[in-house]
């Protein structure tokens, strides 16, 4: 019986409660504090905010962002204040403004940039114990998660118990678990009254909470107080509430009460009347608090009516069928039960509706495909059934089988969901029981019926698209498994915020004073309000489940799956003709030996592949299409873009941890306002379909024909003929490799048919809609739109179909960039503005005809690089010169400008360099410079050279050499492309261009591509020398920071904790093996032991305050015994070793990118604010043709926004601030002086590297002391570092040898000469044919063997391993690049420090103010 309170409490009534949200932490848990205000101005702040919104504030677009006191603008920062030496540097940076734009470069302090503290160590893990719960500490919290989900509170309690056990939680985290615990019970209490547990309940308090000594809270008291409440009344009741009020002694009472979501008001007029002292206490204070309950759809928005009116409804056309590939299965048959909605609404534009009813109609899209999926299924089963048609012969109707197999696998997953509970409760656990207890509560939270449609669409697709016949790596099949059942079965549970909610909190404030709460918790000091820029983070992850439980519960999946699935093979037997039909299993698991390893993988009966074969199915089609309502914006770093499919702000891989670390942790500073909101413009940007455009596409597509970019229906590819079987055996082997190839490429077009159908058929579906693009973006804020199929930075054909929703009227300008835009898309753009328009002039008898007749005219359009775009462009120009003022004419059309590569753009800005300015159109000009020409006329004089010399490679190319040829590896080195990735690019070029020129010339195309490749790289050398050096330097220090140990590893090492390293985690089962005894490390153990704590990766921040992380490491392994075998798995952690190769080499494009990213989304933010419609494909940047000069304007301010800071200045003074303290590991140059006295110092001393590490350490603390005589011990103190200093010795550039592959001009073959042998994943191989297998494509002098390699043309494959002629060519094109890896250096470890940044040039930024085609 509960006691209502007395009605004098008057500071309780409902009406007057309210709540106050505070900062949420970084932390897993929130710490006591934070739920708390130490000010009334935070207070006074909240008074703005419209009733019943959970956001601090929100603007016109809705994005929420905190301002913290190290990023406001209008704070200015007192100089006094300011270190000497920090002074003018700070001076150069923070320029606080008054009144700031969104659109403005904030100001940012390089000296203190976010730093996101880690615990980047392995975390301990143990092996599963009896009772099945698994050792990992980011298992068990999993498992605890999931099985409070699902309500198996025994089995959280078995998880709370071990975790108690290991001590392996601070008391902190271990108390919030159990307040979890409580509160999952509390409400299982309400759900399912048991007379029992209210007496549990207070055992476990007083075992396992007081009895362990476990620090308790006041949601804990506050859950002990409910449990009381709902269970006792009377005297025991009394005895209760006095007993846990009395643990939370004086002011501590309103912590209690500030728990809202426990106790009601009820509670609290109960507890009042029985606690004396909490009654007379409340006299004093009012209690108020009110709903933080986010508006219902229906309260938000209008409630008009949902019909439209019949007038208003435009007449439905006929469209076509999209003819549909034959033979299609799963994927186009999924799609169009996507899309039937739109066949209702045919005719009507869903924007003219309500919001309320637009969302709905969105949520419908992205609710739920697998519904759609399993009914299409039933629906194709059935309909086979009814016409007498037996599915068992029915071999082409795949969507039949897979209902079969959905109904197969439901029922054998029904009987696996009948065994948790007994294997649960078995005191002697097998093999299968064990696994059965980890996976069972995941698996619990969805259906038998949703899990099995799931595991099939995820399995069907998986094999597809890693090509049907070759089979999956088991590995990989689990992978995507795994990530499609755990993204469901979170979708579905309403959980777009990983992790769980912060829970509401009343504020308690003083009626009398009105000031805050006297508490000593709420009395926050001073510098506790600041925020600082170190933020600490979890150690534990828990925003996606381990490893260890995907891979069980993908097992699970995929073991049921096996089991179940079957395929109809029908065969004719051989005599009677007649058809036999068997049942045979659609995969089987089969291991197979690769590179000397044994490899699992996933083969599908043929049969199966060859109904995949026909059509590669489609993905989760209904969460990747276009939204038909603005997206919403982005507030978390998960919380954005669809209104209920959960997705990221940052595109992050799966298991790379540290950027979203810091993506989160600016995000809360506040510090991703501008690149969120920027996002939120490129999504509020509508489209709608170019409707004639698209009838013209259809009618082509359906033809079958090839045109323009659509790939033949049929296409006709000779097969070459058979030779003889008497011929040589070689040539029999080049016709099959020739039949493969005409096999491989018919396939390709096929393909690309078909993803092509995927795109018209959603453009068909949304002809009468406007839709927009959500966006996101990369690690290195490079902006992408979330849909897959249809988006505006699709190819040729799908930016043809598109246009804006909103219009506008030319005008004389607008006339004028439209004639220009038409000539860029034809592919005349290197002239003048002037001269485009004249092209435009000239050719408008071909522009009418393409308009008026564009498949049976003249079809002047498909002569444009850019057929549909062309035709785009023809459509509209049409129209508005045909309109009676062509100027008034309303443009939906997207107008473009591109950069002039803009990458080299960046570099030239950053180096100043003059020339390099000159030839991408920083510098003003009469006419468009073109890099790309410029670098084709320099290679075209180097080869005329070596033509007067009789070079073979010279005569073979000359005549030959064009923009084209040139243009992808020009536009790729600045990126960081390898040797053999040009020679790759040069290859397809001279393929295209010129198919028979080896058998014109008798010269190898391979060859003559690397000469080719060899000549761009020197002509690029010398008219980039800035960028050179920058690209340098960027990569001596990306080398060095990966090479350093920081000050904490450095602290631990000299504490004498052993450097913890990251080691094979034990299998999940294994057997006890023999203790043996431990040997003594050797110093080279040691030294290796050391060596393995490099995990400094290169962090940075953008210019709109966006950190980037590279994310490239060496990711250990860990074995996972599983059902269907043991499995090797690559699991990435923060505790692994950094690439040193890769972050390096990775720096200078990946930096590169950042700006660009940075100057598209401040571009975006300026015309927002100017009521333009933007959108932008990287470098290209479209809006309506009459905004283009105002665009043009926007460009130009911020590009010279961004580069009038000293970007590369400023990047230094971060380097120097984040990395500061680390020691690093260099090399010396044998032979010098220093090197010379440095050696006999360790002679005489003989110390370890380790040993050498912790005296460099101590002698940097000695001198950095405030006691003068431990300075003066220092200064005395003789290390290698010490004798380095004082010899006044240059910094080496330990980088150098690998960051000369990938500079500008320098050539590279992938390879590394240093002592990092791993692969280079941004190289990438090509097919080689009989002369260049042993023949290196990089380290050829082209001048001087041009005659010996031309001999080596003659020699087949046979003889050049007979004669080893090839491998002595290898072996002495390899020498050089060996000769400087044998020549190491003298490591010694200095303090960190970076390089001087190199000397800028005499360009200034702000000329291209005045130049007309920096974009054009």
């Amino acid at each position: 019986m509960l006691i209502r309170p007395p009605s004098v409490r008057r500071s309780l009534s409902l009406p007057r409660l309210s709540s106050v949200r505070r900062p949420q932490p970084v932390a897993r848990h929130p710490s006591l504090q934070s739920f708390h205000t130490s000010t009334a101005r935070l207070l006074t702040a909240r008074l703005g905010l419209p009733p019943r919104r959970r956001k601090i504030s929100q603007d016109a677009h809705g994005s929420v962002f905190q301002r913290s006191l190290a990023t406001a603008i209008s704070d200015s920062m007192r100089q006094d204040e300011t270190p000497f030496d920090l002074q003018s540097h700070i001076n150069n940076y923070v320029h606080p403004l008054h009144h700031p734009r969104l659109y403005d470069i904030r100001p940012f302090d390089p000296s203190s940039p976010l730093l996101v503290k880690s615990h980047d160590d392995p975390l301990p893990r143990s092996r599963m114990n009896n009772h099945g719960i698994p050792g990992g500490i980011d298992e068990m919290l999993s498992v605890f998660d999931a099985c409070l989900q699902v309500g198996k509170l025994d089995r959280a309690a078995l998880v709370l118990t071990r975790f108690t056990d290991s001590d392996i939680l601070p008391s902190h985290e271990l108390i919030a678990l159990h307040n979890e615990y409580l509160r999952a019970a509390i409400s299982r209490a309400f759900e399912e009254p048991d007379s029992k547990w209210a007496q549990s309940l207070h055992s476990w308090y007083e075992l396992h909470i007081r009895g362990k000594g476990i620090p308790q809270t006041s949601e804990t008291i506050a859950c002990m107080l409910k449990v009381s409440l709902l269970s006792a009344q009377g005297a025991r009741l009394a005895q209760l509430v006095t007993r846990y009020m009395d643990m939370m002694p004086g002011d501590e009472i309103y912590q209690v009460f500030a728990e809202e979501d426990i106790l009601t008001q009820q509670d609290l007029g109960t507890i009042a009347s029985i606690y004396k002292p909490a009654s007379d206490l409340l006299e004093d204070w009012e209690v108020s608090a009110r709903s933080e309950e986010p508006q219902s759809l229906a309260a938000e928005t209008d409630s008009t009516e949902s019909t439209i009116p019949p007038e208003t409804r435009p007449q439905p056309d006929e469209d076509p069928e999209v003819m549909a590939v034959p033979q299609k299965g799963l994927g186009l048959e999924s799609l169009r039960g996507v899309l039937s909605f739109f066949s209702k609404i045919k005719g009507q534009d869903v924007s003219r509706l309500p919001l309320a009813e637009r969302r709905e109609i969105q949520a419908r899209l992205e609710k739920d495909c697998v519904d759609a999926a399993i009914n299409r299924w039933r629906e194709e089963n059935q309909a086979l059934k009814k016409l007498g048609l037996n599915t068992s012969l029915s071999t082409n109707a795949l969507n039949s089988q897979l209902y079969e197999w959905q109904c197969a696998l439901e029922a054998k997953l029904q009987e696996e969901f009948a065994l948790f509970k007994e294997s649960e409760s078995r005191r002697q656990k097998s093999v299968e029981d064990h696994d059965r207890c980890i996976y069972a509560p995941f698996l619990s939270q969805s259906t038998p019926s949703r899990l099995a449609a799931v595991t099939i669409i995820s399995a069907i697709n998986a094999i597809s698209s890693t090509g049907a016949d070759k089979g999956i790596q088991l590995a990989t099949l689990l992978g995507q498994l795994s990530k499609a059942v755990e993204e469901d079965i979170r979708y579905m549970a309403g959980h777009q915020q990983f992790g769980r909610r912060k829970k509401p909190r009343r504020q308690i404030v003083r009626k009398r004073e009105g000031g805050p709460a006297s508490s000593p918790v709420d009395q926050l000091p001073d510098d506790a309000e600041k925020k600082s820029n170190v933020v600490e983070s979890s150690p534990y992850e828990t925003k996606s489940w381990p490893v260890l439980i995907k891979t069980k519960v993908a097992v699970a999946l995929l073991s049921a799956l096996m089991d179940s699935a079957k395929v109809n093979v029908v065969r004719e037997h051989p005599e009677t003709k007649a058809l036999v039909s068997q049942r045979q299993p659609a995969m089987a698991h089969t291991t197979i030996h690769r590179k000397g390893k044994k490899v699992g993988v996933v083969i599908p009966n043929k049969s199966l592949v060859e109904l995949l074969k026909r059509e590669p199915p489609a993905d989760f089609l209904a969460r990747h299409l276009p939204m038909l309502v603005e997206p919403e914006p982005w507030t978390r770093f998960d919380k954005g873009g669809f209104i209920q499919y959960p997705a990221q702000l940052v595109r992050v891989k799966h298991g790379e941890k540290d950027q979203r670390i810091y993506a989160e942790a600016a995000v809360q500073r506040g510090d991703m306002e501008q690149v969120s909101k920027g996002l939120d413009v490129l999504g509020r940007t509508g489209w709608r379909i170019n409707k004639p455009v698209f009838d013209v596409m259809l009618e082509a597509w359906n033809s079958g024909d090839q045109i323009a970019n659509i790939p033949p229906l049929d296409p006709q590819i000779p097969i070459p003929v058979e030779p003889e079987a008497a011929d040589n055996p070689l040539q029999r082997r080049e016709w099959l490799k020739a039949v493969k190839a005409v096999e491989n490429e018919k396939s390709g077009l096929h393909s690309e048919r078909c993803f092509m159908n995927f795109q018209l058929e959603i453009a068909r579906a949304f002809k009468d809609q406007t839709f927009y693009f959500p966006h996101n973006m990369d690690f290195r804020g490079r902006a992408y739109p979330i849909p897959t199929y249809l988006n505006h930075m699709g190819a040729d054909h799908v930016r043809g179909i598109l246009c804006f929703a909103k219009g506008k009227e030319l005008g004389e300008s607008g006339l004028r960039w439209l004639k220009i835009h038409l000539a860029n898309v034809f592919g005349y753009d290197k002239a003048s503005l002037k001269e485009r328009e004249s092209f435009v002039s000239d050719h408008l008898d071909e522009i009418y005809d393409s308009a008026t007749n564009p498949l049976t005219g003249k079809r002047w359009w498909l002569q444009a690089e850019d057929a549909w775009q062309c035709l785009a462009t023809c459509f509209e120009l049409k129209a508005a010169l045909d309109s009676p003022e062509p100027t008034k004419y309303v443009s939906h059309l997207p107008v473009h400008q591109d950069g002039t590569c803009n990458g080299l753009q960046h570099y030239a800005a950053l180096g100043g360099d003059l020339w390099g300015a000159q030839q991408v159109n920083l510098e003003p000009g009469d006419r468009p410079a073109d890099v790309y020409s410029a670098v084709a006329e320099l290679v075209k004089e180097s080869i005329a050279e070596d033509l007067k010399e009789g070079n073979v490679f010279a005569k073979a190319v000359d005549g030959k050499i064009t923009r084209k040829v040139v243009k992808q590896t020009v536009m790729t080195n600045v990126y960081g492309v390898t040797f053999v990735g040009a020679k790759a690019q040069v290859l397809k070029q001279l393929d295209a261009a010129y198919p028979n020129l080896q058998q014109e010339t008798g010269v190898s195309i391979t060859l003559l591509a690397s000469y080719i490749a060899t000549k761009i790289f020197k002509a690029l050398s010398t008219m980039f020398r800035g960028a050179h050096d920058i690209q340098f330097w960027l990569g001596e220090c990306a080398g060095r920071v990966c090479r350093a140990l920081t000050p904490e590893q450095l602290d631990r090492i000299a504490n004498g904790e052993s450097a913890p390293t990251k080691k094979s985690s034990p299998r999940t089962r294994s057997t006890k093996k023999a203790k043996t005894p431990k040997t003594p490390k050797t110093p080279k153990a040691s030294s290796d032991e050391l060596l393995s704590q490099f995990r400094s990766t290169v962090v940075w921040t953008t210019p709109l305050r966006m950190p980037i992380v590279q994310p490239y490491r060496k990711n250990g392994t860990r074995i996972i015994e599983t059902s269907m075998q043991d499995l090797t798995l690559q699991v990435p952690e923060r505790s692994d070793p950094v690439n040193r190769r890769k972050q390096l080499q990775a720096f200078p494009p990946n930096f590169i990118h950042s700006l660009d990213a940075s100057h598209m989304l401040l571009s975006a933010l300026e015309c927002d604010e100017l009521g333009l419609t933007f959108a932008a494909v990287h470098d290209s940047f479209w809006t309506h043709a009459s905004d283009i000069d105002v665009m043009n304007r926007v460009l130009r301010d911020c590009f010279v926004r961004i580069h009038s800071e000293d970007v590369v200045g400023r990047l230094a003074s971060e380097f120097e601030a984040r990395y500061k303290g680390s020691l690093y590991l260099t090399k010396l140059e044998r032979g010098t002086a220093a090197d010379k006295k440095i050696t006999a110092l360790r002679k005489s001393k003989k110390q370890t590297l380790k040993a050498e590490l912790l005296e460099e350490y101590e002698r940097l603390r000695l001198l950095g002391s405030s006691d003068p005589e431990e300075v003066k011990k220092g200064q005395e103190m003789v290390t290698p570092a010490s004798i380095f200093e004082e010899m006044s010795a240059s910094q080496p550039l330990s980088s150098a040898v690998e960051m000369e592959p990938l500079a500008l001009g320098n050539i590279s073959n992938g390879g590394s000469a240093n002592e990092e042998s791993d692969d280079d994943e941004m190289a990438a191989g090509s097919d080689s044919d009989k002369t260049d297998i042993n023949i290196p494509n990089a380290g050829i002098d082209f001048e001087v063997d041009a005659e010996h390699y031309k001999s080596m043309m003659e020699l087949s494959r046979f003889e050049l391993e007979l004669t080893g002629v090839g491998k002595e060519s290898a072996s002495n094109a390899k020498r050089k690049s060996n000769l400087r890896a044998k020549a190491t250096g003298l490591n010694i470890w200095l303090p960190l420090t970076f390089p001087d940044v190199p000397k800028k040039g005499d360009f200034d930024v702000k000329r291209l103010l005045n130049s007309q085609y920096f974009f054009s």
